[in-house]
């Protein structure tokens, strides 16, 4: 039965279909030389994955995008389309491990060059992209898990001046942040604020349309397509994507207030907090601060250790930005692959916890976080 064409349903439904058809073979020609508009297979794209794509790059200020099984996935196959044998990418110590897995590990088999920076060293950009010719910048802003926050109009400045194009990974700051800068490629872990509920996996590659264009070949026979059932529970819950992420924000900065009271705490890293390195950049970059908070324990590994296992409304867990409040504990964010240049750049130390704030009542997280604490203390007197 066919719905009539005044008679819409709210909710846009799942096209819970590998395959498409037209009548005829010219028609089918047509579609698959981009003459006509319509779908042919789903692990191009499909209805429920087009209605995402255009509903996150308008979110991000830019005209298209491409949807991944994984953010991993988003980051990952971008860089292996725009990269040929022989270029060079930099990338940064303040990065997420699979990324730079990625880039030293994998693109490296494959002739790609390589220099790994701290993102606080913008001169270093600078002289980097002077002296050698450069494919690909690839960055985060804020920094996963400490929360630097890099000074996106300068790097992308430096890098359209001497020809290397941008890739921002975008996951912490979300979906609605920083479209005003002049960066090339937007990637986005999905699974994170715009799932929002940690539930499913998927990520987003974000770009003007002719990048796009450029990248959709061979994203689509790398294969790693997002499932139509995915993207209706991502489309699902980007209605209440602000109303989570605002009240995250909200909470983390109590949280992050209360943390910076306490004398067991030694370092505190939350970009809305005045004492915050990024703070007045933050403030000129972003709505707002983000759902993260990173801070080390005077007691070491030990307190950190009691500490995490001691939270009861934070599960120790991966990923970030769902309902749930997480938490991470130093033994499990540890690079393990640094020298000791790298892991000063990185700022993870052995006494350093990761918390992510959910939608729970502040207050409770608060008195969760304050016996935590205790317990911590209590352990290591």
């Amino acid at each position: 039965m066919t719905v009539p064409a005044d008679n819409r349903p709210l909710v846009a439904p799942i096209y819970q279909s590998a395959k498409f058809t037209f009548d005829s073979v010219e028609e089918t020609e047509r579609q698959l030389h981009g003459d006509r508009e319509g779908f042919w297979y789903s692990r191009k794209t499909n209805p429920t994955l087009r209605q995402l794509e255009l509903t996150l790059a308008v979110l991000q200020g830019r005209e298209d995008c491409l949807l991944t099984a994984s953010g991993a996935a988003a980051v990952n196959l971008s860089m292996l389309a725009l990269c040929r044998q022989g270029d060079h990418v930099i990338f940064f110590a303040e990065m997420y491990k699979p990324t730079q897995h990625l880039i030293r590990r994998v693109l490296g088999r494959y002739g790609v060059r390589h220099t790994l920076l701290s993102i606080d060293d913008v001169d270093g950009i600078e002289r980097t992209l002077a002296n050698t010719s450069t494919r690909l910048v690839v960055f985060e802003s804020p920094s996963n898990p400490v929360l630097k926050v890099a000074d996106i109009s300068r790097i992308t400045e430096l890098a359209k001046k001497h020809g290397a194009l941008t890739m921002l990974d975008n996951t912490l700051a979300g979906v609605h942040n920083h479209g005003q800068f002049d960066v090339d490629v937007f990637v986005h872990s999905l699974t994170k604020y715009v799932s929002g509920h940690g539930d499913v996996l998927g990520g987003a590659v974000i770009a003007d349309r002719k990048i796009i264009d450029s990248l959709r070949a061979d994203m689509a026979v790398f294969g790693a397509s997002l499932d139509a059932h995915a993207a209706f529970l991502m489309q699902r819950g980007l209605k209440t994507y602000f109303l989570r992420y605002e009240r995250q924000c909200q909470s983390a900065m109590d949280v992050a207030d209360y943390l910076d009271s306490r004398p067991e705490v030694s370092s505190l890293r939350y970009p809305g907090l005045k004492s915050h390195p990024g703070h007045d950049l933050a403030c000129a970059q972003q709505k707002d601060f983000g759902s993260m908070i990173a801070l080390d324990l005077r007691g070491g590994p030990e307190a950190a250790r009691v500490f995490t296992e001691s939270l009861s409304l934070f599960s120790i867990s991966a990923s970030l930005g769902s309902t749930e409040s997480l938490v991470l504990a130093p033994q499990l964010l540890q690079p393990r692959d640094f020298d000791a240049q790298q892991l000063a750049w990185s700022e993870i130390n052995d006494s350093t916890v990761r918390l992510s704030v959910g939608v729970e009542d502040v207050q409770d997280l608060i008195a969760d976080v304050e016996q935590a604490l205790a317990a911590a203390g209590a352990h290591t007197s």
